[in-house]
């Protein structure tokens, strides 16, 4: 073993008892190249074992309330971003709005609003970061994406080149956004099984593309006389994508695999871990079905919630349950794998496989519980919660990575 190694080795456990457990395992990866790519084979981490990072016992920042100053009243605050100086901007869907708090949750001024002009909007659903400090804002029914610096200034609105007789649903969609400016886009066709990506520039042209990789598992079903209902397979497989430092990862949830490409649309690698597959059992076929129907028909009669069982238990079912449940990066250029979640009895919500910059796997990662992430910094995880009275919040809990 190098003395580098050695060193690391012996420093994490030292830390790990510091902290009063004993230090994981330390996996073996296997790495090799294969025609200029590189592909990391990797072990799933030891169960029960953890990686020796903490995050804290509450968050340091929760902005939300029941009650009180409209900034704080949240109405579908549906992704958050934190800016450099520790700003931290919220996209509030219900009024088309950034809210943007200083460090400590105070907030400071809102952006953008409903409406037709420059820096305004009519269906606000994502925000990010953008080079230079700035951020970016997505926005519906052209999926078009508009530029501000951090002090809040609109500078531009930029759409997507297409050509003008392609029909607005068969255009490709926003979806993220690289350390260099480029733009990941996705065209995801109704009914389709399959996805195609394409990187776009700053001004929306087409830089690269990524290719067609598999989709959803579409299953049609006619009764009678009616039109036929779009379905998918229950437990199927879904598509998933994020940046990754100066990568885009491309995978799908039926298998324990992630393709890696360059801003030039190149394979640069691919990323496994083992995984043992589950067979979902009657019982988890049908709580599937409960929960769709319960979602679809709120507020529908009990025959048409009748109806629309029948006709879920005509859909096929996925052999396997899925690998796991998300993909997301950190700003350490770490991949973060979100373990499925079959139920709480056999492992705890927010589980996290952690994989570092080259793709070697670290360990699990455990985050609070009902915490729904939209950024994780190097010391920081910011996420959505809700209470019992289903009141959201924005919440910043340390992470502490020693």
């Amino acid at each position: 073993m190098k003395l580098n190694a050695l060193l690391a080795l012996l420093s994490l456990s030292a830390l790990a008892c510091e902290q009063g457990r004993q230090p994981a395992p330390f996996p073996r990866t296997q790495t090799r190249d294969s025609a200029g790519i590189r592909i990391v084979e990797n072990p799933e981490p030891p169960v029960g074992s953890r990686l020796p990072w903490s995050i804290g016992a509450e968050p340091t920042v929760s902005i939300g309330a029941v009650e009180g100053e409209e900034p704080y009243l949240l109405d579908a605050a549906m992704d958050a971003t934190r800016l450099s100086d520790g700003r931290i901007v919220i996209l509030n869907g219900g009024t088309n709005e950034l809210r943007v708090f200083d460090s400590s949750g105070v907030h400071l001024e809102s952006w953008g609003g409903r409406g037709e002009g420059p820096g305004e909007f009519r269906s606000l659903w994502r925000v990010g970061p953008w080079p230079g400090d700035s951020i970016v804002a997505w926005y519906a029914p052209r999926n078009g994406i508009s530029v501000f610096d951090g002090h809040g200034n609109y500078g531009r609105t930029l759409e997507l080149v297409h050509d003008e007789a392609t029909p607005l649903m068969q255009r490709f969609r926003p979806e993220d956004t690289t350390r260099d400016g480029s733009i990941v886009t996705v065209h995801w066709p109704h009914g389709a099984d399959t996805v195609v990506f394409q990187l776009r520039d700053g001004e929306g042209r087409i830089r690269s593309s990524l290719g067609t990789h598999p989709g959803p598992e579409p299953h049609l079903h006619a009764e009678g006389t009616d039109q036929a209902m779009l379905f998918h397979k229950i437990f199927g497989r879904e598509p998933v994508w994020t940046t990754w430092g100066d990568l885009v990862v491309v995978g799908h949830t039926s298998r324990y695999e992630f393709r890696a490409f360059g801003i030039d649309g190149s394979l640069a690698r691919i990323v496994r871990r083992d995984h043992v597959p589950r067979t979902p059992p009657p019982d988890d076929v049908e709580a599937y079905i409960e929960a769709r129907v319960a979602e679809s028909v709120l507020r529908e009669t009990e025959s048409e919630k009748e109806r629309l069982r029948r006709r879920y238990q005509s859909v096929p079912v996925a052999e396997h349950f899925p690998t796991f449940g998300s993909i997301m990066s950190d700003a350490s250029s770490h991949l973060w794998v979100g373990e499925y979640e079959l139920s709480e009895e056999e492992r705890p919500p927010g589980l996290w496989t952690v994989f570092d910059p080259e793709g070697r796997v670290l360990g699990f990662v455990e985050t609070p519980e009902g915490l729904y992430i939209h950024e994780i910094g190097e010391d920081y995880i910011l996420g959505t919660t809700w209470d019992a009275l289903n009141v959201e919040y924005i919440q910043l809990w340390p992470l502490d990575r020693r």
